[in-house]
């Protein structure tokens, strides 16, 4: 249950943040002197830089834990717990402390981040006079977070059985001889049997055992 369940959970976690990253996080009162005064918004993805990161982490954490073995699935799971844990981080500051309107002007002068699309968003001698926090977005991001830290500890604590092992990728020829050693050796056996007939050979035609 805890191998599907977990996964889910974990893809579901990083929807949620990937959509608290497109919302406002912040409201900046921006006063400019060629300008004016203006309202500008801040997403998610540009006030936590790092959320779109943590967000891919958990979004490749979840395909994995699918894909991957026994052992595998245990370490991406508490990578993937780390990189939701980490998502929470920003969101939970940003609602209990406030926003900040020195961090909302360096990040809109582009400071912060010289790549992003909104680094132009205001002049250089702009000033932000004051910065509001929105709580949707915030709230959002840290649900999504906590439902992909659930789900990864669920895989990380019971990450399941591995499948055995089977020969789909023999080649006939190997296949053949080891068929041929299994009706040697388990000639009684029913799967054995088929296994055999299934691959073109005569279960009754086998040497006799030494």
């Amino acid at each position: 249950m805890a191998k599907r369940m977990g996964p889910i959970l974990m893809f579901v976690g990083a929807i949620v943040l990937w959509l608290s990253s497109r919302m406002t996080w912040v409201t900046a009162a921006v006063e400019d002197d060629k300008a004016g005064s203006s309202m500008m918004d801040l997403s998610g993805s540009l006030w936590s830089l790092e959320l779109i990161a943590l967000t891919v982490v958990v979004l490749a954490g979840s395909v994995a834990a699918l894909a991957l073995r026994r052992t595998a699935r245990r370490i991406v799971a508490i990578l993937t717990a780390l990189a939701a844990a980490g998502a929470a981080w920003r969101p939970v500051s940003l609602l209990t402390a406030g926003a900040e309107a020195e961090r909302a002007q360096e990040l809109l002068h582009g400071g912060a981040n010289d790549t992003s699309v909104d680094s132009t968003a205001i002049s250089d001698w702009a000033v932000v006079l004051a910065a509001d926090a929105s709580s949707a977005g915030p709230v959002l991001a840290i649900v999504g977070a906590a439902i992909a830290l659930f789900g990864a500890v669920m895989v990380a604590s019971n990450p399941g059985e591995d499948k055995p092992r089977t020969a789909k990728y023999e080649t006939p020829a190997v296949r053949q001889e080891r068929l041929q050693e299994d009706l040697e050796t388990s000639q009684d056996s029913g799967r054995v049997m088929w296994d055999a007939l299934d691959a073109d050979i005569d279960p009754t035609d086998t040497p006799p055992r030494t």
